[in-house]
């Protein structure tokens, strides 16, 4: 299991992501790029089931729950070498925050 970890930037939702149907954003380039520079090293064991824990502080409580998995998600496995079809379990949560002070917390467990 590894530690809960705070990144502290707004969680880019799918809509802002992507044009059309697999083509990056822009802005999806710009937080890909914050969010490997802000993460911490950790070893992730490939191919190890793992159990993932995310929680999504929004400024806005119409901010879908589910829409700012993926790309977290596409990050962590690309900045830590693991396969995301080996995530069989998920717990999300979603907090509410003041504007400017979005998040997401992320921690994994091998199961």
């Amino acid at each position: 299991m590894t530690d809960l970890i705070t990144i502290n930037i707004k969680p880019l939702s799918a809509n802002g992501a992507f044009n059309g149907r697999k083509t990056k954003t822009a802005k999806y380039r710009s937080f890909e790029r914050s969010v490997l520079f802000m993460l911490p090293n950790l070893k992730i064991p490939n191919k190890v089931p793992l159990k993932v824990y995310y929680e999504f502080g929004f400024s806005n409580l119409q901010s879908d729950i589910d829409n700012a998995i993926k790309q977290t998600q596409d990050i962590l496995s690309k900045k830590y070498g693991f396969n995301d079809m080996y995530i069989m379990e998920m717990n999300i949560k979603k907090v509410k925050v003041e504007k400017g002070n979005e998040y997401f917390k992320f921690m994994f467990e091998y199961l």
